[in-house]
């Protein structure tokens, strides 16, 4: 049978936090109950707000608390390449498309819509679906657009390919007792996600499914957050040919008011409890692993 192979995926956009803490900790739980590896992957892909002092940081941090990572760290920021042929893949077979409208100006349509009374569907995330046309061109025009515009996002077009597909698509969830049951995706929720920008050469849903294909896991073991995200995973695996991996998504850790922990939000770091005399079996109790 072969090993199990899982991966903790950090961003060092900001210190670490007990919710990172967490889930990296049962993914080591996991690998380490079934004598599976556990890698570290570096999800960098933005260049502006991911740095080199973060990072030093971050795994400052995950040393302390006594993470091991079998082979090497791989950061995303060295695989452009690699998400680039994914999208070419992807745009040969005319399912992405260029898209030019600004956050505001999908805003204000969307919102004219809504007040003309049709009823407009959000994302899971909250996000309104694109109300754009520019799926509806051609080859030529794409490639016309994306040369004149100074900006555009790479937009999957997501019934199109749902049509290449069929229906349903699903995936083996574990449970926390070890269970395994399949969940029915529904990635039409999504609307037509984003794949990559003009400056920007992948979106996190691309980079991942590239990245676990390549690094061959068998088992993501992810936040409940992203339980959601997995449909649209699903429908780029098998769009590309890639393997689909066990998922499972657990419970996230709250901060007092019930809200999830935030780098953006400044919520307790590891390094600021560790300054303040923490131990590591402190963060254990905190996160209920003790």
């Amino acid at each position: 049978m072969p090993q199990s192979i899982f991966r903790f995926a950090p961003s060092p956009n900001g210190r670490l936090h007990l919710g990172h803490a967490y889930s990296a900790l049962v993914n080591q739980r996991r690998a380490r109950a079934v004598d599976g590896r556990l890698l570290l992957r570096i999800e960098d892909i933005d260049l502006e707000r991911c740095t080199p002092e973060l990072e030093a940081a971050m795994l400052e941090d995950l040393d302390w608390l006594g993470l091991r990572w079998d082979g090497e760290i791989r950061r995303q920021s060295e695989h452009f390449d690699r998400y680039a042929k994914a999208l070419e893949t992807l745009e040969a077979d005319g399912l992405v498309y260029p898209a030019v409208l600004s956050r505001g100006e999908i805003r204000a349509m969307v919102a004219a819509k809504r007040q003309a009374g049709e009823d407009w569907p959000d994302d899971p995330d909250g996000s309104p679906h694109y109300p754009g046309d520019e799926r509806t061109l051609d080859m030529a025009r794409r490639a016309a657009l994306k040369r004149e515009a100074p900006a555009y996002a790479m937009r999957l077009d997501m019934e199109k390919a749902l049509a290449r597909l069929g229906e349903p698509l699903q995936w083996s969830e574990v449970a926390v007792d070890g269970t395994i049951g399949q969940v029915t995706a529904q990635p039409r929720r999504w609307g037509d996600v984003v794949l990559a920008r003009k400056d920007v050469p992948a979106s996190y849903h691309l980079c991942c499914v590239v990245d676990d294909a390549e690094q061959e896991i068998t088992d993501v073991v992810r936040g409940r957050d992203l339980f959601e995200a997995t449909a649209v995973h699903r429908v780029l695996q098998e769009l590309l040919g890639l393997p689909a991996p066990r998922y499972h998504h657990h419970d996230l850790i709250a901060d007092d008011d019930g809200r999830k922990l935030s780098k953006s939000r400044g919520d307790v770091a590891i390094g600021a409890l560790r300054q303040g005399g923490a131990e590591p079996a402190d963060i254990l109790r905190l996160v209920g692993l003790q």
